[in-house]
């Protein structure tokens, strides 16, 4: 049921921040796309050193973060989980990242694969999860770009 209210969240935010069928390649736009890439990168690096001040700034207070196995945080949780150790990344590896900006370069829809290695499991096998994400960020005037919207999906292990 969650998923369900996650997935219709996304669909509707969607739809409500992209109003026009296709991003418009212009120059906000597009210097928009550099951005939030950049940010996006930025933000994984700063979950693995655990920079909450950056956490802080990039993560909207109205966050709803979807983890893969359909838990939901907001902001003050997620940033909280990581403090904890409940969240725990010792490396992020991007593998695709694809960003489309909308409305003049105020709003950006991302999606992306990503490989997150946490500490080993307690029979000492690795423990690394291989994700499919949908993020949306918002540009505040006062506070820049900021994560709204997070939901990721577990993808199957490579066979060898």
């Amino acid at each position: 049921m969650k998923r369900l209210f996650s997935l219709a969240t996304l669909v509707l935010l969607a739809a409500l921040l992209g109003l026009q069928a296709q991003p418009k390649p212009d120059k906000k736009n597009m210097a928009a796309q550099k951005e939030v890439e950049a940010l996006e990168r930025q933000r994984f690096e700063a979950q693995v050193k655990k920079d909450y001040a950056f956490l802080e700034k990039v993560f909207a207070d109205d966050l709803v973060y979807t983890h893969s196995n359909g838990k939901q945080n907001g902001k003050a949780d997620y940033i909280q989980s990581i403090r904890d150790g409940k969240s725990v990344y010792d490396k992020i590896e991007v593998e695709a990242l694809n960003v489309r900006a909308y409305n003049d370069g105020k709003a950006a829809v991302v999606n992306g694969t990503i490989t997150i290695y946490q500490p080993n499991k307690p029979d000492g096998t690795p423990n690394v999860a291989h994700l499919k994400y949908v993020v949306v960020q918002i540009k505040d005037p006062k506070k820049g770009w900021q994560v709204v919207l997070w939901q990721s999906q577990k993808q199957p292990e490579a066979k060898s």
